[in-house]
């Protein structure tokens, strides 16, 4: 130790010896120098002369030549200057300060961050942009800067932002100039250095001239441009916006100019070199130098430097390498973020009022700030040009100009604080709010055209926007609003002005640098708090002036007078009452005031007025009904809008009212235009239904005709009020079809049935007919019903009126009877009447009267029967039908037949069931007269009840009842025969008291329920028993004579717990005999003061001693008995008596007593004896002898009292003042006795609370989440002591205005513990530390209670914004693929979210624009794609999506679903889908064939009126923009026949092709064109374009040519059918090819799930699943539930956990602490494992070093970290020390396993070894220590290292071999208190999970697969279904029909052709008829087909 001191000390000398280096850099600057080299001149340890003597040594000056040495800044170096000069600093050597340097010099400087850097890097994160685009406040930041160098500026101001993004001239760059100060070397270092803020910056080289930072003086709304500030904003901006700057300035009176570059790839380049990173140099040329420029890469930087010359002062910041994003932000949003910008500088750009064009501006307050952007771009695009002063849609110039008034005031704090405010008023005008809305915000619902039925309800302008935008120095600090104040935020109470005023303010407050801004300037730090203060000011300025008013009194009245002068509103007239609307949302359905009339703009609208809407769909017509105004009013009123209810007119055509809002009202439709209207709808509806019949079988109204008589055949005509009849509705646009509706309507009993429904077409022939109908077989009412209905819809109603109708009303009735039906009937008994009901029915089954004279014949084997007669009727009736015999069974089933002549049916069967009769006869058995029974036996009888036939019947409630006459109270017995007819009656015991010998009994036997039954008795004679009947106790002493018989229930005195004995006992019977005693009787002698009986003394009539009860006054019931059949009692009661006095009994009436408090209650203190009977020795004088006395008890209050009334002493005031708090011991003395007492001693009042089980504080808790254990607190007294006071309520107050606390409970009692628990289960707010307080309150009295600091930290897992990446540049073409859509979820902390389902992403795609809006429902889904294994776990990809078909405007939106109701959307993309390679040309609509004719009439000859032809891709899209060119016309025909000629003899003609889009207009045949009558020929467009490498192909028109007019109408009507014909085949082509299609798909998806099940399988199988029973889903779900419930168990099942909190785990890039990183299977393992690195157990492990440092810094330095990128890993795959080349040296002992092998990583492995090994190292565990020292030894002695060796058993042998003491011994598994690594999960754990995972699959394939197959089977079903073979048929049907049509056309061109052909080779003979006549011939053949045709 010594010696390393010594070292130390002469290390020191040495140093201290060593002079310290000093050297300078010189440039010869000299005009006629050529040396552009720098040389070094050592001044050390030199004087000034010595300096210049070497100076001019060194460059060979001449004694008399003149020269200058001065700093980069023309600082001429003199003798004091000369002092201050540092170590390499850089000097120039000229001829005159002022001198134009010659060469270029570099100056080395350094700009290490400043030590504030490490103090405030915390305090903001770096541009929060709050979900906007950061990229206008980066801008600012430089414009600040800009502002700051031009605030001496004399002139204008001039700052100028160049967007130079034409990639020709080397960039794209940004550059931001301004014509203020510049910046010397000096200062130019100072700004590279970061953090360094103005306050404490140097801008002079040397210390002597150091000026101070100077306040500038207050001026209006602070605009002082002193809003360079910190050193931060600047160096964030430009490596915000690219990744290199150049700093390019001349310092104003300085010739040269000063140029620095910071660049990224300078950065890197330095750290991979291993050079100072934070140094570099600093340029210093002449104006205009541009020789250093690269031209190739930076042309457009050599621009700027030429324009150096001539400049007196500037700066240029010239930023390269702009992100891509920005670049393309900056272009598409130009006018968004210049906006920003007007409006973050609005006043500096406008002065102090503003952008306000209506007030004049004043001289003294108006700016000379010119801020100018520009963009340019590749030529030949325009560069876009804006200043700031000229835009006028920022939202101040918006705020300015729309308000009416403004209120002026001022708020002064402490430290000069001062903030300027003003309010302006936004008036409400008729109709509308004026209050501005954002013109670039994104608006989510509909616009207010397009909803016509919004409910539109005072809508508020500013709603809950914030009112004040704050301003800082001038300029905006966009984040930071204030939402209103005390004295103008909107009262609670109604008062003299309307809450919605409050709405129409907005605010602006100046604030200046008294008030803390982030260094980013987005935020104020403390503006609102202060504000707040209470000893904040708050005057009011008017005019200018100051005034010291009340401004809640001064603003109201201000607010008051503007919405009196300013407002204009509607007034609502004549109040009506109040309604309740049901067509708006709830909450705004009731209450809605009703006016008659209006008063608006001048104007006045009154109930009954025809108005006309507005901005609807459809424009509605009508009167006014009422004027709705939403509120609870009384009176006329104004107010800022309501709403209208008009009737639609006219109303025959709208029974209908619609209520829409005010304004919606055309104000310049007149009264007349709408009376118009409404005349002329009325006359255009049809009036009535004419029915005829015309085959004369007319029915009349309410004709009633027999069933099946046939109904029909209808004609029916639909007439108009004028009786003519129609068949369509007149409309506009379009013609709708009539029909009439056919419905007979039967009236059934259960409601109405539509019995026939047809609807009848109209027909030219027969209108509208129906055919008879013959189906009228049902009974009842008929009702027939025609109503004229839309043929299309169906609907009875048009345009709110009802449709024509006619109803005839009849009925059916039923026939003659031809047949009958017999009824069921009930159960049928012997001789009991019942009738039998008959049906007869007609030949429809229909119930009819029956003939007269009909007498049915009834017949049955075995039985007779009889009836009255009949009753006739619908149902007819036999009456009185009786059935007579004996039956075998209870019951029997007969078959009944009976035959009605002179019907077709005449004879039926009928199955009765018949029982036995009613009961007639009771028979007892046996029948003896008199029957002997012994007293105490009973008797036994059998008893029967017969019917009338003798057979043995049941009855309901068929009881048979026996009661004994000849005694008193003899039993009652009753048997019952309900369900067998007959029973075993045994009479109870008969149990006489005395019986007589020979006493005779009468047994009467009757049925209670059947009077008519006779009775039956039989007679009973009773005879004695001999059974024990008395028991008699007495008590005789051995050998004593004297005997004591004890009567029953007889009371004895005797002393307590005396012994009673000598008792004996005696028995009698009936006839009161003795009974001798006999074993066999006394073995049924108890007794109930003991169980245990001795059989000889009983035997002999003793009984056992009886011990009386020790307690006196407490009587003993003794009881006696003998348990036979029956038993006989005898008891008696023992009294004690108390006995000799014996010790002392206390009685406390509390036992719980407050520390401090007296006892409640007295103590009572008696004299009682041996068994606790008090005892009367107690009396008055007792006081005198008896004391009390205990532990730290308070004798003063103590009282003894003597109770004469209970015979007690009292003692009271019982108190303890001092002492532990539990048990304490009371002790009683009195004579020789003496009795203690415990008395429990609580808790005084409650004082204090405190927190329990303090954690590390703050507390660590994620945003959003609560903590993981509850805040349990206490309740104490004064002493510490726990206070169980359940009437204290703790409660918790928030103290933070910045977050929000969930808690389970907000304020409770404490329980009976006095803990209270609060559990904070979520917690939001912003980052940083807030403190919540828990007091207490009791009696309004408050406890106080501990301060929590929370510590919020964001949340990594919380999505919060969703980034998308693509190829923005890629052309879409349409039907082509997206480019790769790349979805990142951003966390609430600023990283990833790692853990998204992809299911639950989505891509929302549609055709329309970006506006903000909610996409609408019929948007396309598309998901996510599956991640590649090249692509980062972030990162969710949509590849291969199909780019629409159609061309145009597209939107892409992203939605992750978070949970069922909340999402999260991205921004929304817009995309331009362009036209696909130009293929064709072709019209958009294809046009009909033409038809023309060789026709005088230009008309007939007219191909083509208008054709608009396009180029078009394969998809129809217009493809031909930038392609020119003509479109060539000709005519080709079939073959070589003649074509027709153009008009003017032309065979072709040319149209211009302009944009790929030609206008064919006018294309006419010449007058007498030639062609051939008939042919089909073909119009060719053939394109002829400029550019040769794109092929376009030609299109096609047919047409047919004519050689008449009359011939060409009836070709026309053939093509015109030919084309439908066409066209439906076509449609039903592609709707079969479509389901093939589909078909193959499915039976593809079946095959594919098929596979993929059968795959499955084998899995299953290897896992043990048995897969035949796996055949149903709901098994599959049944075995997974029991492997889950398994799983479940596993998981509850006691297992070791660590229980260190882990609050960092989850966040981005961090792994969680080493705890929870590792588990180990075995508990001995663990516990010495855990104990040997428990110092880095709590270790939070990390992938970076930056997340690392974050936790760091969140923590204040107090949670240790360890970065994964900062750890040297090698692998180590070397063998335990005794193995060497793979071979043991030893036999080693003990089971030596390396540490780290014991390890279990659940995630992480890779990393989590790399960290273990460098923890644990190669540490060894072996079994016991003596193992442990065996195995080191034999290491050593091999030579070899010997790591740390671990046992089982907690001991350590260290490295060096120490070991033994404490520390190397581990304690207990508890008394680590849960820092130890958990165990695992069993291996079977995740076998069952595999499983699980195989069965989940299994299921969904097996339900995949049946979905498809079902899928499948339907659709193929489908095609197999009559429907669709009846399309089929139509199909071919139509084919064979075209086919003829085109054989129609094409007949007459080949006769032609022929005849053409014959005509040429042979001369005319008169058999060949004239030209004419053939034309004649074919022509009638044409008509004739197209006649056919139009029939069919």
């Amino acid at each position: 130790m010594c010696d390393e001191t010594n070292m130390t000390e002469a290390g020191t000398e040495r140093d201290r010896s060593k002079k310290p280096s000093k050297s300078v850099c010189v440039y010869d600057c000299r005009p006629d120098s050529s040396d552009a080299l720098a040389r070094t001149l050592d001044i050390a340890n030199v004087d000034y002369n010595g300096f210049l003597q070497a100076l001019k040594q060194l460059f060979s000056l001449s004694t008399n030549e003149t020269f200058v040495i001065s700093t980069t800044d023309r600082r001429e170096i003199d003798e004091e200057l000369y002092k201050e000069l540092v170590d390499g600093k850089t000097l120039h050597l000229l001829k005159s300060v002022n001198q134009e340097l010659s060469v270029a010099t570099q100056e080395r400087i350094e700009y290490l961050p400043h030590y504030h850097t490490l103090v405030q890097c915390g305090m903001y994160e770096y541009y929060a942009s709050e979900g906007q685009k950061a990229l206008p406040y980066a801008f600012a930041e430089l414009i600040d800067n800009a502002l700051s160098a031009t605030a001496k500026n004399t002139g204008i101001r001039r700052i100028e932002i160049r967007l130079l993004f034409d990639e020709s001239q080397g960039g794209p760059a940004v550059v931001v100039m301004d014509n203020g100060c510049g910046m010397t070397s000096k200062q130019l270092n100072n700004w590279a250095v970061y953090r360094l803020s103005k306050f404490i910056r140097e801008n002079d080289m040397f210390h002597s001239e150091k000026p101070g930072y100077e306040r500038p003086s207050p001026v209006p709304r602070s605009l002082n441009s002193d809003i360079s500030y910190f050193g931060v904003g600047g160096k964030q901006a430009v490596f915000y916006i690219g990744q290199s700057v150049r700093m390019i300035s001349k310092p104003a009176g300085s010739p040269d100019v000063h140029e620095f570059v910071m660049s990224k790839e300078d950065f890197e380049r330095k750290e991979l070199n291993r050079e100072d990173i934070y140094s570099g140099f600093i340029r210093n040329r002449k104006p205009g130098d541009f020789s250093h420029v690269n031209v190739i890469e930076e042309q457009f930087l050599r621009s700027i430097v030429i324009e150096e010359d001539g400049k007196e002062s500037f700066t240029a910041v010239v930023i390269t390498g702009i992100q891509p994003e920005h670049v393309v932000y900056l272009k598409q949003y130009f006018s968004l973020w210049t906006r920003e910008l007007a409006h973050t500088y609005h006043y500096y750009i406008h002065g102090i009022d503003g952008n306000d064009k209506r007030k004049m501006r004043k001289t003294d307050h108006f700016s000379n700030i010119d801020i100018q952007i520009s963009l340019f771009e590749r030529s030949p695009r325009i560069p876009a040009l804006v200043n700031l002063r000229d835009v006028d849609n920022d939202m101040q110039t918006l705020y300015v100009s729309s308000s009416a008034s403004t209120f002026e005031f001022k708020a002064i704090g402490a430290r000069d604080s001062l903030v300027e405010g003003l309010i302006r008023y936004h008036p409400f005008l008729y109709d509308r709010e004026t209050y501005p809305v954002d013109p670039y915000a994104a608006s989510a619902g509909p616009l207010e055209d397009e909803d016509e039925d919004c409910v539109v309800l005072n809508s508020e302008g500013r709603g809950k926007q914030p009112i004040f935008e704050c301003f800082w120095n001038g300029r905006l600090i966009p984040y930071t609003s204030v939402s209103e104040f005390e004295w103008c935020k909107r009262p609670k109470k109604p008062g003299a002005v309307p809450s919605e005023c409050y709405n129409r303010i907005s605010g602006v407050l100046f604030a200046n640098d008294r008030f803390q801004v982030s260094t980013n300037k987005l935020t104020f730090m403390d503006l609102e708090l202060q504000l707040r203060d209470k000893e904040t000011i708050f005057t009011r300025v008017h005019n200018g002036q100051e005034q010291r008013v009340k401004i809640e009194r001064e603003f109201t009245n201000w607010l008051k007078d503007c919405h009196e002068r300013f407002d204009k509103q509607v007034m609502f007239q004549g109040f009506q009452g109040l309604m309740t609307r049901e067509d708006v949302p709830k909450r705004l359905q009731s209450p809605w005031a009703k006016f008659q009339a209006i008063k608006w703009d001048g104007k006045t609208y009154k109930k009954g007025q025809f108005v006309k809407s507005v901005k609807t769909q459809p424009i509605l017509f009508g009167s006014v009904v009422q004027f709705l105004l939403y509120g609870d009013y009384e009176d006329d009123v104004y107010a800022t809008g309501g709403h209208v209810q008009i009737a639609l007119e006219p109303k025959d055509l709208y029974d209908e009212q619609r209520i829409i809002p005010i304004f919606k009202i055309d104000r310049q439709a007149t009264a007349k235009a709408i009376k118009e209207h409404i005349e002329n709808e009325l006359a255009k509806l049809p009036e009535r239904l004419k029915v005829t019949w015309p085959k004369g079988n007319d029915w009349a109204e309410k004709d009633a005709r027999p069933a099946g008589t046939p109904f029909g055949p209808i004609k029916v005509d639909i007439l108009n009020k004028n009786g003519e009849t129609m068949s369509r509705l007149p409309v506009a646009g379009n013609s709708k079809k009539l029909s009439v509706d056919l419905k007979i309507i039967w009236h059934s009993p259960k409601g109405d049935v539509h019995i026939n429904s047809f609807i009848g077409v109209h027909s030219a022939k027969w209108e509208y007919w129906f055919k008879a109908m013959e189906n009228l077989t049902k009974l009842g009412m008929y009702t027939l019903h025609l109503q004229a209905v839309l043929s299309d819809s169906h609907s009875n109603e048009w345009a709110g009126k009802r449709l024509p109708s006619y109803t005839l009303n009849f009925s059916i009735k039923e026939g003659e009877a031809v047949s009958f039906m017999l009824d069921m009937i009930s159960p049928v008994q012997v001789g009991v009447p019942f009738n039998i009901p008959l049906n007869f029915r007609d030949e429809f089954e229909y119930p009819t009267q029956p003939p007269c004279d009909i007498k049915p014949q009834l017949e049955c084997s075995s039985l007779k029967l009889s009836y009255e007669g009949i009753v006739f009727g619908t149902t007819s009736v036999i009456r009185n039908v009786r059935a007579m015999g004996k039956i075998s069974l209870q019951s029997k089933m007969y078959t009944l037949k009976m035959l009605i002549p002179g019907l077709k049916q005449n004879n039926q069967s009928l199955q009765i069931f018949l029982q036995p009769g009613p009961p007639h006869t009771l028979l007892v058995f046996p029948d003896e007269d008199v029957l002997s029974v012994e007293n105490g036996t009973p008797a036994n009888f059998r008893v029967e009840v017969h019917d009338e036939c003798q057979n043995i019947t049941t009855h309901p409630k068929l009881t048979v009842r026996c009661q004994l006459l000849g005694a008193p109270d003899l039993p009652v017995d009753v048997v019952d025969c309900s369900n067998t007819g007959s029973g075993l009656m045994l009479t109870k015991p008969l149990l006489l008291k005395t019986v007589n010998p020979e006493q005779i009994f009468t047994a009467k036997f009757n049925i209670p329920n059947n009077r008519t039954v006779a009775c039956v008795e039989r007679q009973l004679r009773i005879l004695p028993s001999s059974r024990i009947s008395r028991l008699e106790v007495y008590r005789q002493e051995e050998g004593s004579d004297d005997v004591m018989v004890i009567q029953n229930s007889e009371r004895i005195d005797w002393t307590a717990g005396d012994t009673l004995g000598s008792l004996h006992f005696r028995l009698y019977d009936e006839g009161n005999r003795l009974v001798s005693l006999q074993p066999k009787l006394t073995s049924k002698i108890k007794v109930n003061w003991t169980a245990e009986l001795n059989a000889e003394e009983l035997s002999q009539g003793k009984l056992p001693h009886l011990c009386v009860p020790s307690q006196a006054q407490r009587e003993h019931f003794c009881n006696v008995s003998f348990h036979d059949q029956h038993t006989v009692n005898m008891s008696f009661i023992i009294v004690p008596r108390p006995d000799e006095p014996e010790r002392l009994r206390v009685n406390l009436s509390e036992s719980t007593v407050k520390m401090g408090e007296i006892l409640s209650g007295n103590i009572y203190v008696e004299v009682i004896d041996q068994y606790g009977n008090k005892t009367d020795c107690l009396n008055a004088e007792s006081v005198k002898t008896l004391s009390v006395s205990a532990d730290d008890l308070d004798k003063e209050a103590l009282a003894i009292e003597w109770k004469a009334s209970i015979g007690r002493l009292s003692v009271s005031g019982v108190r303890f003042k001092a002492g532990s708090l539990g048990p304490r011991e009371l002790c009683f003395k009195y004579q020789d006795m003496k009795e203690f007492v415990r008395i429990e001693v609580t808790a005084g009042p409650p004082a204090k609370i405190i927190l329990l089980e303090k954690p590390e504080i703050p507390f660590q808790v994620i945003n959003g989440h609560g903590l993981d254990t509850p805040l349990v607190m206490q309740l104490c007294d004064e002493w510490g002591n726990p206070s169980p006071d359940q009437r204290v309520e703790i409660g918790m107050k928030n103290l933070s205005s910045q977050i929000k606390v969930k808690s389970s409970v907000m304020s409770q009692p404490v329980d009976s513990e006095g803990k209270a628990c609060f559990i904070l289960e979520r917690i939001i707010g912003a980052k940083g530390e807030h403190h919540l307080e828990f007091l207490g309150s009791f009696s309004r009295k408050g406890i106080p209670g501990p301060l929590i600091r929370l510590n919020v930290i964001p949340d990594p897992n919380k999505p919060v914004k969703l980034c998308i990446e693509y190829d923005s540049a890629a052309t879409l073409c349409a039907g082509g693929v997206f480019p790769v859509f790349t979805v990142v979820v951003m966390s609430e902390e600023g990283g990833p979210v790692r853990n998204i389902s992809p299911a639950n992403l989505s891509m929302l795609l549609w055709k329309s624009i970006a506006s903000g809006s909610c996409p609408p429902a019929e948007a396309t889904t598309l998901k996510c794609s599956k991640r590649k294994d090249t692509e980062k776990d972030e990162c969710f990809c949509f590849r291969e999506k199909q780019i629409p078909e159609l061309a145009g405007k597209y939107v892409v939106q992203f939605v992750l679903a978070l949970d069922k109701t909340k999402c999260l959307w991205s921004k929304q993309i817009a995309l331009n889908v362009v036209p696909n390679k130009a293929m064709k040309l072709a019209p958009e609509t294809p046009p009909s064939t033409p038809v023309v004719s060789n026709s005088n009439i230009r008309a007939n000859r007219t191909l083509l009126d208008s054709l608009n032809l396009k180029i078009m891709d394969q998809y129809d899209n217009a493809a031909g923009e930038g392609i020119d060119g003509k479109v060539v016309v000709t005519v080709e025909g079939p073959g070589d026949i003649v074509v027709p000629l153009f008009e003017n003899g032309d065979k072709s003609l040319s149209y211009s092709l302009t944009n790929g889009e030609t206008l064919i207009t006018d294309l006419v045949l010449l007058e007498n064109s030639p062609g051939v009558d008939g042919a089909e020929y073909r119009l060719q467009f053939l394109p002829e374009i400029h550019q040769t490498s794109v092929t376009i192909a030609p299109y096609s028109l047919p047409f047919r040519f004519c050689n008449d007019a009359e011939y060409q109408k009836v070709v026309a009507n053939l093509s015109k059918k030919k084309d439908s014909l066409s066209r439906t085949i076509l449609m039903y082509k592609e709707f079969f090819e479509t389901n093939e299609e589909l078909k193959s798909e499915l039976q593809r998806q079946v095959q594919d799930a098929t596979h993929k099940q059968n795959e499955l399988k084998p899995e299953l199988m290897k896992t043990g699943l048995d897969i035949s029973e796996l055949t149903t889903e709901s098994a599959i779900e049944k075995v997974i539930n029991a492997k889950k419930a398994i799983l479940t168990k596993m998981e509850v099942q006691p297992r070791r956990k660590c229980s260190i909190p882990d609050p960092f785990k989850g966040s981005p890039h961090v792994l969680g602490k080493v705890a929870h990183l590792a588990q180990v299977e075995d508990d001995d393992a663990a516990k010495v494992i855990s104990w040997h690195i428990l110092g880095d157990m709590d270790c939070v492990v990390t992938e970076t070093t930056s997340a690392a440092k974050k936790i760091y810094d969140d923590t204040q330095g107090r949670q240790q970290v360890i970065p994964l990128e900062t750890v040297f890993w090698r692998q180590n795959d070397r063998p335990l020390p005794h193995i060497r080349n793979g071979s043991p040296l030893f036999h080693p002992p003990g089971n030596p396993v390396f540490v780290k092998d014991l390890l279990i990583f659940p995630e992480h492995a890779e990393s989590c070894n790399k960290v273990f090994a460098t923890l644990l190292g190669d540490t060894i565990l072996i079994d016991d220590l003596d193992s442990a020292n065996d195995y080191r030894r034999e290491v050593v002695q091999n030579k070899m290292q010997c790591p740390t060796l671990l046992t089982r058993q907690g001991e350590r042998i260290r490295s060096n071999g120490k070991f033994g003491g404490l520390q190397n011994k581990a304690p207990s598994i508890e008394k680590l208190r849960g820092q130890v690594f958990g165990a695992p999960l069993p291996k079977e754990y995740h076998h069952i999970c595999h499983q699980i995972g195989l069965l989940q699959q299994y299921c969904v394939a097996m339900k995949k697969a049946s979905d498809v197959r079902s899928e499948y089977n339907s659709h193929v079903e489908n095609l197999q279904s009559p429907q669709m073979k009846r399309k089929r048929q139509e199909l071919n049907q139509q084919r064979e029909e075209l086919k003829e049509l085109e054989k129609s056309l094409a007949r007459t061109p080949e006769k032609m052709y022929a005849a053409r052909e014959k005509r040429s080779l042979e001369p005319e003979t008169p058999s060949v008829p004239p030209k004419r006549i053939r034309r004649k011939s074919c022509k009638l053949e044409l008509l004739h087909t197209s006649s056919a045709l139009n029939e069919s």
